[in-house]
């Protein structure tokens, strides 16, 4: 977990990729991950930015041994990061580079160009939001994406619904990622899908299916709006095991019916049937 941690922070700091080290010859030596940037940061924003991500993470700053720096000869880091990132398969889905070439007569393909944005289909909250979106969204469901990243679970539920005008919405606060989710969504001919950079507040539209992959410490203060604006099912992922207590006792207060919990790898999803269950 502290390497994810870790890993999230040079992500917060605009890293061109990161590299951990798993290759140990036993279980008592640290793990290196390592941050490749295009200019040095300042020791304080690394640190800033550490400890936001280790208090996210609910990891101790003890974990971290040490930290250093040097400057390497420079590569297109982004492109040697591409040669590694293969296709992702979930029960219906495929996400895919748009440099590989992918072949199903079963499955919807999801072309994914991630540049700086979070989302590529591999990450273990990805999967587990696509397995719920298999399982609980329904063609014709009007459909909000909370935090999109990259767009992929928008564009999911644009490919599995074939009518015209159903509502598909996605936001994100960062906006290179709306600016990269809007471009994938047009790689992906899923045109419909309505972009907005910001927040969900009390304008935003209410939808059957409400999908919220962020953070813990993100999803908790927005659940009550998480709530008004899902009209069936909302699926909350970003969430480590240790924090699945924390999160269903804050669901507690605004909804009574049982949650669904899914795990992958230290991660979990919560899925909620919201209708008729909330709390007055």
């Amino acid at each position: 977990v502290a390497a994810e941690a870790i890993e999230f922070a040079f992500n917060e700091l605009d890293s061109l990729g990161t590299e951990i080290n798993n290759l140990r010859d036993n279980s008592d030596e640290d793990v290196c991950v390592v941050g490749y940037f295009d200019q040095r940061i300042d020791d304080e924003d690394v640190k800033r930015a550490l400890d936001d991500a280790l208090r996210i993470y609910n990891v101790s700053p003890d974990e971290i041994r040490s930290i250093g720096s040097n400057e390497v000869e420079n590569e297109d880091w982004l492109a040697e990061w591409k040669k590694h990132w293969k296709p992702t398969e979930t029960d219906q889905f495929i996400i895919s580079p748009p440099w590989e070439t992918v072949e199903t007569d079963t499955k919807h393909i999801i072309n994914i160009e991630p540049n700086m944005a979070f989302g590529t289909g591999t990450h273990e909250t990805t999967k587990l939001c696509l397995r719920a979106i298999e399982r609980y969204y329904s063609p014709g469901m009007s459909f909000l994406d909370v935090g999109t990243g990259t767009g992929i679970l928008a564009i999911a539920a644009s490919k599995l619904t074939a009518q015209d005008g159903v509502e598909i919405i996605a936001c994100d606060t960062d906006h290179d990622s709306v600016k990269i989710a809007k471009e994938n969504a047009a790689l992906n001919d899923a045109g419909g899908i309505a972009f907005f950079e910001g927040p969900i507040s009390s304008e935003t539209t209410a939808c059957d299916f409400v999908c919220a992959n962020v953070t813990a410490d993100v999803i908790i203060p927005m659940l009550p709006l998480l709530f008004e604006k899902s009209k069936k099912v909302l699926v909350l992922s970003g969430i480590l095991v240790e924090q699945e207590d924390e999160v269903l006792t804050a669901i507690t207060k605004y909804e009574s019916a049982i949650p669904s919990i899914e795990i992958d790898g230290e991660w979990i999803s919560v899925v909620i049937e919201t209708t008729g269950n909330k709390r007055d």
